[in-house]
């Protein structure tokens, strides 16, 4: 086998290797956390993805936890009794949906970073950068996107 032919295996199989490990980082579709419904949609977005609509119920919300809205590309936090915060559903390491919420943290399933609850800074790396804040409006038990 000459050089030339050597570095063209080497190059194709590491190649192949970044490609694999590249599409690890997409979302896990073992993912059990619920997604909110599609009520109400228009043109590919719901209502409440789009503001107005109705994101879920204070109820819906555990305390020290929270609940991902896939769809809406938000997870809606209670950090602590009767408040209710928003931030991004996308984990600003590699772009992972953020997967679940439990101890006052959210959790992206792809490489382990957490996240705050209460504010959405970095609690465990390797993310570097918190999650972006939404900003939402609790009127009686009813949770929507502002």
């Amino acid at each position: 086998m000459t050089d030339t032919t050597r570095r063209a295996v080497i190059f194709g199989a590491g190649g192949a290797g970044l490609a694999v490990a590249l599409s690890a980082c997409g979302a896990s579709d073992g993912d059990t956390t619920a997604s909110a419904d599609q009520d109400g949609s228009q043109g590919g977005q719901s209502q409440a993805a789009q503001g107005g609509g109705e994101l879920a119920k204070t109820s819906d919300i555990p305390e020290g936890g929270g609940k991902v809205f896939k769809d809406q590309d938000v997870v809606v936090t209670q950090p602590a009794a009767g408040e209710f915060k928003a931030f991004s559903a996308t984990c600003t390491h590699q772009g992972c949906p953020v997967g679940s919420v439990s101890n006052n943290e959210i959790v992206c399933p792809c490489h382990g970073s957490r996240f705050s609850a209460k504010d959405g800074s970095v609690t465990n790396g390797p993310a570097a950068r918190p999650l972006a804040e939404k900003k939402i409006t609790v009127s009686g038990d009813s949770i929507t996107l502002a």
